[in-house]
């Protein structure tokens, strides 16, 4: 978790109330404004959200903030009027009435000259159905009706900018039309075609091809044209330019190629009409991994861009059956878990969590997941974002969570990785030839030794209870057993050295850090047990002893220092909450008991800092914290806090990690993976996570 200087934050005013918000900001059930919106949320490079108040007001944003243009219109008994996107000025906005976000769903609700229409961005995240969830495909629905019962005349328009298919607005871009199986399908991509030759933090892609499909019919028109003719051209006769525009290859700035959909619904009344489209992005290969080019996961066995979208498009009847169904039990898990103001960060936070991961194929086909740090330092596979994202995919798919661990146990059980500690990541995104971080392979200068040794061996734990076996863990003995002995070794007092909270400095003697090492010793002594090994008993007693220890060296009156040698300090101690989920029961339950009340007498209005040193904290170790509370009102308390900052931030961009306790700004990070650990309160009781786990090991 590194620090970034970020170029800017990208202004955005949203509202939302549980899942939905009205025009005038106070929904029926209470409000809850997010910082953005997300839309097309697939992986690093394909991320796309809205960034203000209502979806016409500017354009949409890739994550990094870099504009990544839609553009949609309704024409409605002959006067346009715009949905999507803040051109052309001949139509005007239409009245967004609200905005709803559901795990796999964003449904906007507009309405102009009497006609409503619901628009739909359906992300099919569904993790127990990996072929689904690695395709990067979003569908748009376009549902339309006269709100006053009334005959009227509509046409529907929606376009992409060659924007979704660079890096810069200025490289130059080609197009052209791909034959789908019942489908009209537009390309747009780089001339360059720079495959996996660029890594690095604030990047968009710019190799592969962003594709715009729907099924073709009659009352559908496309074109590739210049936003302004294509635009135009709509505004004025309610469809396409007849003919693509043949100037090309140009700058995607250029007059900007768009590609374009329109639909000609004819007159409507009060029965609803529906459309649909697609958008999705083939990069053709994602990932290298230690020299070698992987395929995305839905490529793996030969499946190109037009086999995909045929695929997608002879799954929309079902996918919205499951996504539906999929959201409300989801929604319904939330709130039973953490309570109302849970369920809306959980919805936030869901499609956040997969948009940072891609998912490619190993050479013999089987899935690979690799998170990138987002505006932090741009590694990939990084073992300190790897913990604090798992809680969701512990939850809802351990194969997922397999997924990320088995690129960096290979790595470390391989010659070329010579330390007794667990690495730190796996190179610079989307180039995963070994780390970047630190000293490198080179020197143990920078290195993270106690942290991400116990990071994985916590991980490896965890997964082996949610499947019932360890072995997964077993194919990597040798290595996580010489971490075990490391920890054993090294952990409890750890020596001065960078934590995952690497942005405060080094630490020495840094008791939560010695937390976790401790637990590590206890969850390697219940993988030992899981797997029948003699050695379980000494580890326990390791653990134990450590345990017993660190309660002498760390304990400052009604609280816990934040390192052994400095009396009269603090820190939130959100590595505990292991103890309580893997069910060690190595601390005595007074210590969560003592911090929990004490984090309540130190908390600022938006949430309790990380530590007595500054005010920031962290959103993902807030919830981790808040999920160390016995009681309801407790865990209440302590969540409130985050919910304001997640409605006041003036911070507008997709949820940042770190952030100040008393402005709401964000010092650092956005739209990272570990918004999925904000998911731990869901494993926190044993009958929920058994039951997602039963789920997903019922799909395979």
């Amino acid at each position: 978790m590194k620090i970034l200087l970020i170029l800017g934050v990208v202004a955005v005013q949203l509202a939302l109330s549980r899942v939905a918000w009205g025009a005038d900001n106070r929904g029926a059930r209470g409000t809850f404004r997010p910082p953005a919106i997300p839309l097309v949320t697939h992986d690093p490079y394909l991320s796309v959200w809205s960034v203000s108040d209502r979806l016409p007001d500017t354009w949409t944003r890739h994550w990094t903030g870099a504009v990544q243009a839609m553009c949609g219109m309704a024409r409605i008994d002959g006067k346009a009027f715009r949905f999507a996107g803040e051109q052309p000025p001949a139509a005007p906005a239409m009245v967004q009435r609200s905005v709803e976000v559901l795990p796999t769903r964003t449904i906007y609700e507009f309405e102009a000259a009497d006609v409503a229409l619901r628009v739909t961005f359906l992300t099919p995240v569904l993790p127990d159905d990996l072929d689904v969830l690695a395709r990067p495909l979003t569908y748009v629905i376009l549902d339309a009706h006269a709100s006053d019962g009334k005959p009227h005349s509509v046409q529907l328009y929606f376009d992409i900018t060659g924007e979704w298919a660079v890096d810069k607005s200025d490289q130059e871009v080609a197009w052209g039309r791909a034959d789908a199986n019942g489908l009209t399908a537009l390309r747009i991509g780089t001339v360059e075609q720079p495959v996996l030759k660029k890594k690095g933090d604030d990047l968009r892609i710019d190799w592969g091809h962003a594709y715009l499909a729907a099924p073709a019919s009659t009352d559908t028109h496309t074109a590739i044209a210049s936003d302004t003719a294509s635009r135009g051209g709509f505004v004025d006769s309610g469809r396409t330019p007849d003919k693509d525009d043949s100037r090309m290859p140009r700058r995607a700035n250029d007059a900007w190629p768009v590609l374009a959909l329109s639909f000609d619904l004819g007159s409507i009344d009060k029965t609803a009409v529906s459309r649909r489209l697609m958008i999705a992005y083939d990069d053709e290969y994602s990932i290298e991994l230690m020299g070698e080019k992987l395929r995305p996961y839905w490529r793996r066995s030969g499946m190109d861009a037009q086999a995909l979208l045929a695929a997608a498009n002879k799954d929309y009847p079902s996918l919205v059956d499951r996504c539906a169904k999929f959201d409300t039990e989801l929604m319904d898990a939330l709130i039973k878990a953490g309570g109302p103001a849970y369920g809306q960060i959980g919805a936030l936070a869901y499609r956040h969590s997969f948009a940072a991961q891609k998912i490619a194929a190993s050479k013999d086909g089987a899935p690979l997941m690799f998170p990138k740090e987002n505006f932090s330092n741009g590694c990939i596979s990084t073992v300190d974002v790897i913990y604090p994202a798992a809680p969701i995919f512990l939850l809802l798919n351990t194969a997922l969570m397999k997924a990320q661990m088995k690129p960096v146990l290979d790595y470390a059980a391989a010659p070329r990785w010579k330390w007794p500690f667990a690495p730190h990541d796996l190179g610079t995104y989307p180039l995963a030839n070994g780390q970047v971080y630190g000293g490198g392979e080179k020197t143990e200068e920078n290195q993270m030794p106690v942290e991400e040794s116990a990071n994985l061996l916590i991980l490896l734990a965890a997964t082996a209870k949610a499947d019932g076996n360890a072995d997964f863990a077993a194919a990597y003995w040798p290595v996580i057993s010489k971490w075990a002995e490391y920890l054993r070794d090294k952990g409890l007092d750890p020596e001065k050295q960078l934590c995952t909270d690497d942005f405060a400095g080094h630490l020495a003697h840094n008791t939560n850090l010695s937390i976790k090492a401790i637990l590590a010793l206890g969850a390697y002594s219940q993988l030992c047990d899981t797997m029948k090994k003699p050695e379980a008993a000494q580890y326990r007693e390791s653990a134990k002893t450590m345990a017993a220890q660190w309660l002498e060296m760390a304990g400052d009156g009604d609280h816990y220092r934040l390192a052994f040698d400095k009396p009269g300090t603090w820190s939130q101690k959100y590595n505990l909450v292991w103890d309580k989920l893997l069910g060690l029961n190595l601390f005595p339950a007074d210590v969560a008991r003592k911090e929990v009340a004490y984090y309540k007498k130190v908390q600022n209005a938006y949430g309790v800092p990380l530590d007595n040193r500054k005010t920031y904290t962290k959103l993902d170790w807030l919830l981790w914290s808040a999920t160390l509370a016995e009681k309801r009102e407790d865990f209440d308390a302590l969540l409130a806090p985050a919910l304001k900052f997640i409605n006041e931030t003036p911070s507008r961009v997709p949820l940042t990690d770190w952030y100040d306790t008393v402005s709401a700004k964000m010092e650092g990070f956005q739209a990272r993976p570990v918004i999925g650990g904000l998911f731990i309160k869901m494993l926190a009781d044993e009958s929920t996570w058994k039951h997602w786990s039963a789920k997903a090991q019922a799909a395979k």
